[in-house]
This record gives structure tokens, C-alpha cells and sequence, in this order.
């Protein structure tokens, strides 16, 4: 098992990783901008059962394994710039997608590419960066229902996208390699697609699944 940090731990995303994570067995940190914030979801986590740590965000980062940052496209720079110098070696798993309000139902990929590409800028070459759980719905996964859609994992370095992917099982997910890191592009964007998707056709979460993939891990 993990010793799992998740930063910005408190939103919607960040407690559903934190609570299917802590489910499956793993050392669990929330991480928020100050440890209170991050003990309340704590608590609520307590009473129904799931255990986890809490603590603010900086904190939440050193001495972990993996971790996990689930915060808005807004917070990403700084809260990157943040843990930068904590987290060591540990895979850092970067959730961000570009959302630009209030058109989120529109695509709109940073200058550099990819919120990935710009996550890299940010913490350097020897960080251990990959991107992942773009396209989840949150208010899905934060419960036990099962998630119908698949998780896309990016990354340059093979064996930290393989860290990240053997987590998913334990979710109730499926992990799939999407590739080098620079491919995250594909999945911040087909978010936005989602969310239109979703409004469209007055869906509940709407998701991609993968199909004919007769080597790949078996749909939980």
C-alpha cells in the first residue's frame, strides 16, 4: 500500500480520490490551504467510515509516494510552485484540466499545449510528473457506484504512469497508458466535450470507455 497525498483534497475530486484511495487500503493525507480546512473532509470521510490523515497542502506533499493534485486550472501555477521543492521523488499525479469559465463546454488549450506541459514548466525535469482522472466525474466517484468510463495516464516516465495506473483497480476504476505526457492535451480537451455531452443529453456524468483493447486490464 501508498502513502498517498492529496493536494487540494477538500474539493469535489480531491475527497472522491481521497475516499476510494483510503477504501482500497492506502495511507491517505488530505491536503488543503490550511490543515483546518483539510480536517473538516477528514471528518466527514471518519463518519462514514474512511480513514485519512489531514493536513495543509505543503505538508500534505512531503514524504509521500504519490501525490495527487486535484485543484482548479486557477490554483494550478501556484499551488505547483508550491510543493515543487516537498515532494522529493514521489509521482506527482496532476489532475488539472483548463477549464476556462464560462465557456467550459468549449475547448480552450493553453498557450504551452496542455495544462500538463505547463505543469512540467513548473516543476522542473526531475519531478516525476504524470497526468491522470481528467475526464471522472467527481460526484460519481464519490460514491461506491460503479464508474462507467475508463482513466487515461500520461506520462514521459514509464514506471511512475504504471504507479498511477495500478492504483485504479483498487478504485473501482480501469487505468489505461494514454502515452507520453504531451498526449494529456487529448484528455484536458475532451473534458470540455464532456461537459457538453453531459448538458446535451441531459447526462449524469458522461464518459468514454475504450473498447477491443484485448490485452488491457479487465473492466472492473
Amino acid at each position: 500500500m501508498a502513502a498517498i497525498g492529496v493536494i487540494g483534497g477538500t474539493g469535489h475530486l480531491g475527497k472522491a480520490i481521497a475516499r476510494r484511495l483510503a477504501k482500497a487500503g492506502h495511507a491517505v493525507t488530505i491536503g488543503s490551504r490550511t490543515a483546518d480546512k483539510a480536517q473538516v473532509v477528514a471528518d466527514e470521510l471518519a463518519a462514514d467510515g474512511v480513514r485519512t490523515a489531514a493536513a495543509a497542502n505543503a505538508d500534505a506533499a512531503q514524504g509521500k509516494d504519490i501525490v495527487i493534485v486535484t485543484v482548479p486550472y486557477s490554483a494550478q501555477a501556484h499551488t505547483l510552485a508550491e510543493i515543487a521543492p516537498l515532494v522529493g521523488n514521489a509521482v506527482v499525479c496532476d489532475t488539472t484540466v483548463p477549464l476556462v469559465p464560462p465557456k467550459v463546454m468549449r475547448v480552450q488549450l493553453p498557450a504551452a499545449g496542455s495544462a500538463a506541459l505547463e505543469a512540467q514548466a513548473i516543476l522542473g525535469p526531475d519531478v516525476r510528473l504524470v497526468t491522470a482522472f481528467h475526464s471522472v466525474a467527481a460526484h460519481i466517484l464519490d460514491t461506491d457506484a460503479r464508474v462507467e468510463c475508463d482513466v487515461l495516464v500520461f506520462s514521459d516516465d514509464v514506471a511512475a504512469r504504471n504507479a498511477v495506473i495500478e492504483l485504479c483497480p483498487g478504485m473501482g476504476l480501469r487505468g489505461l497508458s494514454g502515452g507520453a505526457l504531451a498526449n494529456s492535451a487529448a484528455a484536458e480537451a475532451l473534458t470540455s466535450i464532456l461537459i457538453y455531452m453531459n448538458k446535451t443529453y441531459q447526462a449524469d456524468g458522461a464518459g468514454i470507455r475504450f473498447t477491443n483493447l484485448t490485452s488491457a486490464p479487465a473492466i472492473p
